[in-house]
């Protein structure tokens, strides 16, 4: 039987799912299924051919029932609306027990086997109190789930400063991580706010011609280098990584651009100033900049409860 991979969720998790029986379905074709958290809503993306699933980081499995109906479609908007209420519900709730998170969003499944919490928090938060006020208003099992920066802006962003809708409410299932060594490399601008998403971390798209930027540099002699040349002997000052061009000092002191084709002969690969390894400090620093993504991360829970609170 034919399986598909299936968005769903309002983090739009990645299933891959098996039919009941044989049956076809098409990309965009809206959906109720199975998965682990109960019965929900998804989206058909694409048939789960083996190349597709060997490209997906641990998928979850489950079952399409069937095609939405006019009345799914009804429920589902009556869930929406119910789903406002709530919200404001919990959100008065925290207020009332004095805790110090951020609720985010609300999600109620469609079978009605849990609403899920998602929210922010600086520091580990005793939610039993919580839990209970809310298992007795929407009589169901609660789940509290933190999530990082990042993932807020997955839930709430609308537009990036390209004018495009943000990636992460797009099309990325996962969060790639980012560092500062990504936009020096790309000789992006580092003023923190144009290269800052939403979400106030690095943008995530300054990731996509990362590897392709790395491939071309390898072309390249690298900074500080000594190389001979068709118009004598340099030093590599700079390169221009798409252009294939290096910025080079001649032994006149004369500064100019060449072409990499035109390098004859690289002497040595490092040299004084540029090319000198970064001190130990700098080195750290660098490494710490990198952005891990901030992922959905199960909210920790007192020793005396199971993940996953529930009445």
């Amino acid at each position: 039987m034919p399986k598909y991979v299936v968005r769903h969720g309002v983090m739009r998790n990645l299933s891959v799912l098996g039919t009941r029986s044989g049956e076809t379905f098409a990309r965009g074709m809206q959906v109720i299924i199975r998965t682990q958290r109960g019965i929900e809503t998804g989206e058909v993306l694409c048939e789960a051919t083996e190349h597709v699933v060997s490209t997906m980081t641990d998928p979850k499995g489950g079952q399409i029932l069937h095609e939405q109906s006019e009345e799914d479609k009804r429920e589902i908007r009556r869930l929406a609306e119910q789903e406002e209420r709530e919200h404001k519900l919990c959100r008065d709730c925290i207020a009332q027990l004095q805790l110090d998170m951020k609720l985010i969003d609300i999600e109620r499944l469609f079978g009605g086997e849990r609403v899920v919490v998602y929210y922010l928090a600086e520091d580990r938060i005793d939610f039993r109190q919580l839990v209970k006020d809310l298992a007795k208003e929407f009589q169901t099992r609660i789940e509290m789930r933190q999530i990082g920066v990042r993932d807020e802006a997955k839930l709430l962003a609308d537009y990036g400063d390209c004018g495009k809708p943000v990636c992460c409410n797009t099309h990325l299932s996962e969060m790639p991580p980012v560092s500062m060594r990504m936009a020096k490399l790309q000789k992006a601008t580092l003023d923190p706010s144009k290269i800052s998403g939403r979400c106030g971390r690095l943008k995530c798209c300054l990731r996509y011609e990362f590897d392709v930027y790395q491939e071309l540099q390898k072309d390249l002699p690298p900074v500080g280098a000594q190389i001979i040349t068709n118009k004598g002997k340099a030093q590599v000052l700079a390169q221009e990584i798409l252009a294939g061009q290096l910025l080079v000092q001649m032994e006149d002191m004369r500064r100019i651009m060449i072409d990499a084709s035109d390098v004859m002969t690289v002497l040595s690969r490092s040299g004084g100033g540029r090319g000198k390894p970064k001190p130990a400090h700098e080195a750290q620093q660098e490494s710490q900049e990198e952005d891990n993504g901030g992922g959905v991360a199960q909210a920790e829970q007192p020793a005396d409860e199971t993940p996953g609170d529930q009445e």
